[in-house]
């Protein structure tokens, strides 16, 4: 086991220098939780059962870079953060660390819940190394940044989880540093809070400093990353440029998805109604035949296969694409809205309605929702949530979002 911090030996361009490191932790069978507990189990041999977490990592750092590292969760992320940072030390290897480092990693640590927002940021501020005058000095940038200005002599206890974050993270980017570990710090506020987060980062880069971030927001990555480590179950799965990185990211996330539907597995499915109409499937198609890969432009055919149980005129029918959360719309369209007459559906008949789009979404699994209603949508007779998914694959592109728009780019 070697680590060595703030090492000029790592090399004059280099900040983190990740070398051949695993961390592997001991669980023990017995739990002691009371001093009886360890008298008891004093003349006993404790077992442990290894946890091998990481495995043989290795990548650089270069200075002034802004590096992110993906993977699902669980994957050793966190662990290898605390492993550059510090907090842990790894079982083999070396890490080496060429200038002053901070975390931004468990945001709030040493916050005292009866204490005011206002007495927070001082304690806060003397466990980073603040003195009183300084924290003095960048109090109200603090708060401004935080945005709690009428929050701030409330109790800590009564502010939201969201709230809480904020106020630590608006504390601890007051440090000044060489190299900067974020994990996940775009998710602890709203869409203005993510924004100044945003400009923080911008201003980090056009300083130079040198940025480690996590997130599984991929544009946020694209945005200021230049290079990317792709760790998966504890191993190293790709190093390289962050397109790289995260297309090879994306490839594992729908080779996942395909094993998953061939097993029968996918998003909860959900129907409500059926008195009226009933749902009896949803499937997708290529050619007339059922399928659920498609490659870029092919024609994708979501089917409906309805029953009616009462006889139905000219029924409404909807269909949403959403996205791998299963919550954001991509795409929704009804027959309504077309001008296509389903006609009347007469108690006891089964038909068969097709929506045909083109593949234009980039990369991913998606979801299908829909409903069908009355004529006028005043009632709606069934809904269905995540009733099927399909996967897109094979876009050869570095281009953001959820779809693939062909695209030219002119300079005059």
């Amino acid at each position: 086991m070697s680590e060595t911090r703030n090492s000029p030996s790592a090399g004059n361009d280099a900040a983190i220098v990740v070398s051949n490191i695993s961390k592997m932790f001991k669980l023990p069978h017995e739990r002691v939780s009371s001093v009886k507990s360890i008298l008891v189990n004093i003349a006993r041999r404790r077992t442990y059962e290894k946890q091998q977490v990481l495995h043989n990592i290795s990548f650089e750092i270069k200075k002034g870079e802004f590096f992110g590292i993906v993977g699902r969760n669980g994957s050793g992320k966190s662990t290898l953060l605390k492993l550059l940072s510090g907090i842990y030390t790894p079982s083999k290897g070396h890490i080496k660390v060429n200038g002053k480092l901070t975390p931004f990693i468990e945001l709030g640590v040493g916050f005292n819940p009866e204490l005011t927002g206002r007495e927070n940021v001082f304690l806060n501020g003397a466990l980073l190394g603040f003195t009183r005058k300084e924290t003095l000095a960048m109090y109200d940038d603090i708060v401004e940044f935080a945005e709690l200005e009428r929050f701030m002599d409330q109790k800590l206890k009564n502010y939201s989880s969201g709230m809480q974050v904020r106020l630590a993270f608006s504390i601890a980017i007051q440090s000044k540093s060489d190299i900067y570990l974020f994990d996940e710090v775009l998710a602890v506020g709203d869409y203005a809070f993510q924004q100044k987060c945003y400009e923080h980062f911008k201003y980090l880069k056009s300083i130079k400093k040198t940025v480690v971030l996590v997130s599984h927001d991929a544009s946020a990555l694209q945005m200021f990353c230049t290079n990317g480590v792709l760790i998966e179950n504890g191993e190293v799965q790709k190093v390289g440029t962050i397109q790289e990185v995260l297309k090879e990211y994306a490839r594992q996330n729908v080779h996942r998805e395909e094993e998953k539907q061939s097993k029968g597995r996918t998003a909860k499915k959900q129907v409500e109604g059926g008195e009226a109409v009933k749902l009896l499937g949803v499937h997708t198609e290529l050619s007339g035949k059922k399928h659920k890969t498609f490659r870029p432009y092919e024609k994708i055919t979501v089917v409906y296969e309805v029953e009616a149980r009462q006889t139905v005129e000219n029924p409404v029918v909807g269909l949403v694409i959403q996205d791998a959360s299963g919550g954001q719309p991509i795409f929704a369209t009804n027959t309504l809205d077309q001008n296509e007459k389903t006609g009347i559906l007469r108690a006891g008949e089964r038909k068969q309605i097709k929506f045909t789009i083109d593949n234009i979404f980039n990369d991913s699994t998606l979801y299908i929702s829909g409903a069908v209603a009355n004529q006028d949508r005043s009632q709606v007779y069934v809904r269905f949530f995540n009733a099927a998914s399909f996967t897109t694959l094979g876009w050869d592109n570095t281009a953001r979002g959820t779809v693939y728009l062909p695209h030219t780019i002119e300079i005059q």
